[in-house]
């Protein structure tokens, strides 16, 4: 899958995208970085990319900033032509926004003078260019810090002040390269809530790159998920979780178990009929559409996949506890079933011990194509996120 497909005509005839990517590879000798991806960001809209490290998000933000050139395809930021075949703008030609993994800080600079950096760049007076830092450092809490270096500031503090030097462009595209990668929890959190709050107030667009399947299903409007160089599906968040295209696709956005069913089919809208064994029983659901010939992966009834939230204590089911993990506000449950290993979140304390059975059901479940990149994924395996 290559996502969005830009339509016939030129991207600058669309107002509303931002960025447009189509057709976009990069290749680093024989090594394929990228391959054939098409995609596009909106007016306001915040695109997460989603993958595991070396899955190509860190490459195409760095191709969409012009700090490398694809080796085929095109890029246009604002309805213009930014990179193509006999076409490239410059990095600081583009009026793009980027916060780097590592802050990428000047170690001379303060704060202030840091983030009003790019203002005197593009020519603002030093006087209107640090009250505009300035004002940027108050509206992400970090105000009292301006005229620190960045050796005397924590790491949290460090990437705020990455945030406002990206934002002082006052770009209309931001490119955010795991920029929680580093931060404590607490720190994720605010560190979001200070992105949305900016991008809500400017309208602009942002891509922002991660490895984080719940920051990725919490922050963005879609979630474009990549493997291996390849876009495997662009949808909502509640899309891309409940309804993945491959078993690779919802391996990505959390934790999910994969059941050979005797017999599974659609009944109706929303529903399948599915046997595990223990005869037929009708539970919401739906199936991937068939995967196209490039992907080369033929669906392949009979496979499920389940997500832990979607079992449900009591049923038609039984299964054998064979691991227990407390969470806090749900308890982890594996449960050993003729079908598979199912991986159960059912809420509260622990109520079942290693070797206890227990009846079990499903609220939903997702019929699944054969996914030959999840290899090895025997049928019965539990697969976690990337």
């Amino acid at each position: 899958m290559r996502g969005d497909e830009s339509p016939a005509g030129s991207p600058a005839d669309r107002p509303q995208d931002v960025l447009v990517c189509r057709d976009v590879h990069v290749r680093y000798g024989e090594v394929a970085a990228l391959t054939d991806v098409s995609l596009r960001v909106g007016h306001g809209e915040v695109v997460a990319l989603l993958g595991a490290s070396g899955s190509g998000k860190s490459t195409l933000l760095n191709v969409v900033a012009g700090l490398v050139q694809p080796s085929s395809g095109e890029i246009w930021i604002g309805g213009r032509q930014a990179a193509g075949p006999a076409h490239s703008t410059a990095p600081e030609q583009r009026a793009v926004g980027m916060v780097f993994q590592n802050f990428a800080l000047w170690p001379h600079l303060s704060v202030l003078d840091t983030v009003a950096y790019p203002l005197r760049r593009a020519g603002t007076p030093a006087r209107a260019a640090r009250a505009t830092a300035a004002g940027l450092l108050d509206q992400l809490g970090i105000a009292h810090l301006a005229e620190r270096r960045p050796a005397e500031i924590s790491g949290g503090e460090q990437q705020r002040v990455g945030l406002a030097r990206a934002l002082a462009r006052r770009a209309r595209l931001y490119l955010l390269d795991e920029p929680t990668a580093h931060l404590d929890t607490h720190l994720r959190t605010a560190f979001q809530e200070s992105v949305l709050a900016r991008q809500r107030d400017t309208g602009a667009a942002v891509l922002y790159a991660t490895h984080d399947a719940a920051e990725a299903l919490a922050l963005a409007d879609r979630v474009a998920l990549v493997d291996s160089g390849h876009l495997l599906q662009l949808a909502p968040p509640a899309v891309v979780y409940d309804e993945p295209v491959s078993l690779a696709a919802g391996a990505l956005t959390g934790p999910c178990s994969v059941l050979t069913a005797a017999h599974v089919e659609p009944v109706g809208a929303g529903e399948l009929s599915v046997d595990l064994g223990d005869g037929p029983v009708t539970v919401r659901g739906g199936h991937a559409r068939p995967a196209d010939a490039r992907t080369g992966l033929p669906a392949a009834p009979g496979v499920l996949m389940v997500r832990p939230n979607w079992v449900e204590l009591g049923g038609p089911f039984d299964g054998r506890v064979v691991s227990v993990a407390f969470r806090g506000p749900h308890t982890d449950y594996r449960l050993d079933h003729p079908a598979g290993s199912l991986l159960a979140a059912l809420p509260g304390p622990a109520r079942f011990a290693v070797g206890d059975r227990l009846r079990w059901g499903l609220s939903r479940a997702w019929l699944l194509g054969r996914d030959d990149s999840a290899a090895g994924a025997q049928p019965s395996a539990v697969i976690a996120p990337g």
